[in-house]
């Protein structure tokens, strides 16, 4: 697969990266995200936005420094909980540069991304993101980035589903797909937290 370069070519990884995505908040739902890299190191994050703002149609992602990488925001009025992303933040009269949709408007369905640099480039979104199980596939049907629970090595006991893991394929932005992790949390959201899922910060791994 080819190097695809949607938001920066910053993140664009030469070997599978898999990111740590630690939701940042627990009462929340999209109430902020910090992804950390196997040292420990935070690759990107958005900030908490609090209980007045959780219906926020707008978050921005931003890498370690705080620069604004992109935007995505909800497009109203829509059926199909259509989602856009800007690059940077984003200004008024900014076109967007993809967008992300439910395929139907009832049920769990696959979502289907569209990216808008004239070369038509498509992806689709399947599985259950309130389970932190779902693939990113392009229109070959190969895969790009997953996303799925988290393990913790030492223990071998899955953490809960505010700890999950981002993996990013060789070629494939880190931060589009980081970008499309906060729009599947924003449409899917998350199921009632489970008793006894255990809660830790993403350390080192071994």
């Amino acid at each position: 697969m080819g190097k695809r370069i949607v938001v920066d070519k910053a993140y664009l990884y030469e070997e599978d990266k898999p990111l740590t995505v630690c939701k940042t908040s627990l009462f929340y739902t999209g109430d902020g995200f910090a992804a950390y890299d196997c040292n420990g190191d935070i690759i990107f994050r958005v900030d908490s936005y609090g209980p007045d703002t959780r219906d926020n149609d707008e978050f921005v992602l931003m890498n370690a420094t705080g620069k604004c990488l992109l935007t995505v925001k909800r497009k109203r009025p829509t059926l199909h909980q259509r989602w856009e992303g800007f690059l940077g933040e984003r200004s008024e009269g900014q076109k967007p540069i993809f967008s992300v949709r439910r395929s139907s408007i009832i049920g769990r369905c696959t979502m289907e991304v569209e990216v808008y640099d004239g070369a038509g480039e498509e992806y689709i979104i399947e599985g259950d993101f309130s389970q932190r199980s779902c693939v990113i596939y392009d229109t070959e049907k190969r895969t790009v980035a997953e996303i799925k629970r988290k393990v913790d090595v030492s223990t071998n006991v899955m953490l809960g589903r505010d700890v999950f893991t981002l993996d990013i394929k060789p070629g494939f932005d880190g931060a589009f797909a980081m970008g499309l992790v906060l729009v599947l949390d924003q449409i899917n959201g998350d199921d009632p937290v489970e008793i006894g899922d255990e809660q830790v910060h993403p350390f080192v791994e071994d």
